[in-house]
């Protein structure tokens, strides 16, 4: 019963050191976040696209802009973070890599890919 007198009563989540597992869990459910966003965005630009030819260089002109430049290499970021936490997850679920060692190393290793995938773009476009 003494324990209850310990707990913090207020959390501070910027103050509180999260390990890298809850780091990739949390930026697994913004990166499937801004996902969902962008599948209107993504649908509505194709349909604009596929209307003519002006309509086709309109869209190139403006995925050209630094911009959506910028918000396209956010994008991949997202969906290749979440592709690679979600293979991560999967391998968890089928007690691949749930030691604490394995799953820290799986954890960067997810970060790591997710960054290379979006400086791999931000190189291509830029």
């Amino acid at each position: 019963m003494d324990n209850n007198k310990i707990r913090p009563k207020h959390l501070n989540l910027f103050k509180i050191h999260m390990p890298v597992t809850a780091m990739v869990s949390i930026a697994h459910r913004a990166a499937g976040i801004l996902l969902v966003i962008l599948i209107p965005v993504v649908i509505y630009l194709l349909q604009r696209s596929l209307q003519s030819a002006q309509a086709y260089d309109a869209v190139m002109q403006l995925l050209t802009q630094p911009l959506a430049k910028i918000l396209l290499v956010i994008a991949v970021w997202g969906g290749s973070h979440h592709f690679f936490a979600g293979m991560r997850f999967l391998l968890i679920d089928i007690d691949i890599g749930i030691l604490k060692s394995s799953a820290r190393r799986s954890a960067w290793l997810v970060h790591l890919l997710a960054l290379v995938s979006a400086l791999w773009l931000a190189a291509v476009l830029l």
